[in-house]
């Protein structure tokens, strides 16, 4: 059982490296095949899933041939899931241990750009023509460092993170390109420069701007309210009449668990700082088509309710995981309890966490921090003390 000692005894480490799915996609070998692979779908199959079996293969073998690193992500998650037990318990010796995480993100933004703002730290091939090197910022991990330098400064009183904060929206103004506006909607980018639309990026620069909204000047606050209402009504208007959102309105697209999620709850967190209209009636159509769509027989969060390519795995932790964080949020007390015990019962083994189930049912990936153990981590820390067990 991942008790709340384990998770204060991971997330007060100084040091948070760790391997990842995605390791052997960041050698020059991994990102030159899947380039490839992206350019020249039918020739470059053969070498995709040949790196895919070999990786499958390693296992245990895994610390011969990788390195572990840090992420900025993971030490975004780190300071808010103690920001959560912090505010539960008021237990002051958590402070330190916050203090150093943001220092640590403050010290490793990502250079060149207008203010603090960060990414996966590692290149990847995107797409055909896309590709995203390693000091390329993200809007969609920078508004996790955002919501733990806002939430800090806000428990804590303290001013010491102010700089940072004000840079960040610095970042989504001069930064975060406009891929799309007319008088009625915004559609943010992805990276700062025009290249994809995609729905939960647009959600993500919404509840940026949100959260912000407190610490800029006061003169600034009428267009940024306008922003987040054209940012609102590009999603609203995604949304299907299902209740879903195709990951983007571009292209050969999927609907997938954890992206949905992930839009949903920047939707409700927005809608604590302002008003978004009708936005109860979105998210109660997309959760609706969440739990209709996404729960499994065996009570986990299944992958894709619509697919464009086929994979080795069954069951990916960052699934469950953002369903668990989501109906936290909308008190959904019954669905929570469902699936913290399926998750415990089916990625869980002693003090090892595993993320993700492939499709002969075998357990992959363990206690691998980006992908997916603090997401997991961070929706148990929503929880009290009596719900975590």
């Amino acid at each position: 059982m991942v008790s709340e000692g384990y998770i204060l005894e991971l997330c007060t480490r100084g040091d948070l490296r760790t391997f990842d799915p995605y390791d052997i996609w960041m050698t020059n070998a991994g990102f030159n095949v899947k380039n490839f692979y992206n350019h020249h779908r039918y020739l470059g199959l053969p070498g995709a899933a040949s790196l895919t079996l070999f990786d499958m293969a390693l296992g245990e073998m895994r610390s011969r041939v990788f390195l572990p690193r840090e992420y900025p992500i993971v030490r975004s998650w780190a300071p808010l899931i103690l920001l959560n037990y912090y505010e539960r318990s008021g237990d002051s010796g958590l402070l330190e241990p916050i203090r150093a995480h943001l220092k640590w993100l403050r010290h490793h933004s990502c250079q060149g750009y207008s203010g603090s703002c960060w990414g996966l730290a590692f290149r990847y091939a995107v797409g055909k023509n896309l590709v995203y090197d390693v000091n390329t910022p993200l809007a969609t991990m920078t508004p996790y460092a955002l919501e733990a330098f806002c939430r800090y400064t806000k428990l804590t009183g303290e001013e010491q993170f102010q700089d940072v904060i004000i840079g960040i929206y610095q970042f989504f103004e001069h930064d975060i390109a406009v891929m799309e506006e007319t008088s009625h909607f915004l559609v943010t980018s992805y990276a700062p420069f025009r290249d994809r639309r995609v729905v939960n990026a647009v959600s993500y620069a919404l509840y940026c701007y949100s959260l912000l909204l407190e610490y800029i000047e006061h003169d600034q606050r009428v267009k940024i309210k306008e922003k987040i209402a054209k940012l609102y009504a590009f999603i609203r208007d995604q949304q299907r009449v299902d209740g879903s959102w195709l990951y983007s309105p571009d292209g050969n697209s999927f609907v997938d668990c954890f992206h949905s999620c992930i839009v949903l709850k920047n939707l409700i967190k927005a809608s604590k700082f302002i008003a978004l209209d009708n936005c109860e009636a979105v998210i109660h159509s997309g959760y609706n088509y969440i739990k209709q769509n996404f729960l499994s027989t065996n009570g986990l969060a299944r992958r894709f309710s619509v697919s464009n390519k086929p994979s080795m795995i069954r069951y990916d932790l960052y699934d469950s995981a953002e369903l668990m964080s989501l109906a936290a949020l909308t008190g959904d007390h019954e669905l929570v309890a469902n699936l913290s015990g399926n998750i415990e019962r089916s990625f869980v083994c002693g003090q090892d966490i595993y993320s993700q189930i492939d499709i002969f049912g075998r357990r992959r990936n363990k206690n691998m921090l980006r992908w997916a153990v603090m997401p997991y981590l961070h929706a148990l820390s929503q929880l009290d003390g009596e719900a975590q067990g």
